[in-house]
C-alpha cells in the first residue's frame, strides 16, 4: 500500500523539524526573525519569569502556537529532562534535506561529509566555517556522531539555519549514491601523499572528515577516489577536525 499524498508532504515537513530545548537557546531562537518557528512548548509547573513571559509575549506577537504540558510529557518532547528547563521549541529548519533531493536540484556541489565527528562544539564550528565558505552542503549521519542540540547551535553563531544540511541513516550508502551521480570522494588523513592543494577538483566533490581521534571509518575509505593531506611543519601531525573543515571550506 502506497502512502498518500498528504502524508508525504507530513512526513517531509516534520523531517526539517528540530526541537531544541533550554531557555536561552530557545529564547535567542525566538528573538531571530529568519528562524522559521512551528511549535513552543512550555512546562505547566514553570513559575512565571521575566524570561517566560518574554517568550510568550514574542510567540504571541509572531504567531506562534504555544502548547503546555506536564514534566513528563515535555520531556518526552525535548528528549532531555535535566536540561529543558521547562522549555522546548520546534525549529522548522528549512534547509534540512536528503541525498536524493539535493542531488536532483543541484547539478555542482561541494560537500563536507562528517564520519563520527562527536563533539558538539566542532560540529558547530563546522557548520560555520562551510556556511562562509564555498561547501553547498553538510552530510550529517544520524547516529554515531554528535546531532543538532542548543550547544551546536551557539557553537555555529546561528548559521545553522542558513547551512544545507543532508541527513543520513548510512553515510556508506549515501556516499554510494553521490558517487552514482558522478562525485570524487575524498577522505583526508594525515598518512596521505597528495597535497590537498594540488589536486583538481571536480564540478561534483565530496570531502570525509573523521572522528577526531580515530579519523576516517575503513569503510568509507574505501569509497575514496582519493586521499588527501593537509601539510604540516614542525612536526605537527594533525589539526582539529573543525580547523581541516575551515580550510577545505575556502579551497
Amino acid at each position: 500500500m502506497e502512502d498518500s499524498p498528504e502524508y508525504l508532504k507530513k512526513k517531509a515537513f516534520f523531517d526539517k523539524v528540530l526541537t531544541i530545548y533550554g531557555r536561552n537557546a530557545v529564547m535567542e531562537a525566538l528573538e531571530d526573525e529568519a528562524v522559521c518557528i512551528h511549535k513552543l512548548h512550555l512546562s505547566k509547573s514553570n513559575k512565571d519569569t521575566d524570561i517566560l513571559e518574554n517568550m510568550k509575549a514574542i510567540a504571541s506577537k509572531r504567531n506562534i502556537e504555544v502548547k503546555y504540558h506536564d514534566k513528563q510529557s515535555l520531556s518526552r518532547i525535548s528528549k532531555n529532562a535535566k536540561q529543558d528547563q521547562g522549555v522546548a521549541l520546534d525549529i522548522v529548519l528549512e534547509y534540512f534535506g536528503n541525498e536524493e533531493e539535493f542531488i536532483s536540484n543541484n547539478i555542482k556541489y561541494r560537500i563536507v561529509a562528517l564520519d563520527g565527528v562527536t563533539n558538539p562544539q566542532n560540529l558547530g564550528m563546522i557548520i560555520r566555517s562551510c556556511a562562509a565558505g564555498n561547501v553547498d552542503a553538510i552530510l550529517l549521519p544520524t547516529k554515531g556522531a554528535a546531532q543538532i542540540s542548543p550547544l551546536v547551535i551557539k557553537a555555529s553563531v546561528g548559521t545553522l539555519f542558513k547551512m544545507p544540511i543532508i541527513k543520513t541513516t548510512n553515510l556508506k550508502e549515501t556516499l554510494k549514491s553521490f558517487k552514482h551521480d558522478g562525485a570524487d570522494i575524498y577522505t583526508l588523513s594525515s598518512h596521505a601523499k597528495s597535497n590537498y592543494k594540488k589536486q583538481h577538483y571536480g564540478d561534483k566533490t565530496i570531502f570525509v572528515l573523521g572522528n577526531e581521534s580515530e579519523g576516517v571509518s575503513k569503510e568509507v575509505e574505501a569509497l575514496s577516489s582519493e586521499r588527501i593531506a593537509i601539510p604540516m611543519q614542525r612536526g605537527v601531525e594533525s589539526l582539529n577536525v573543525a580547523v581541516t573543515a575551515s580550510l577545505l571550506a575556502f579551497l
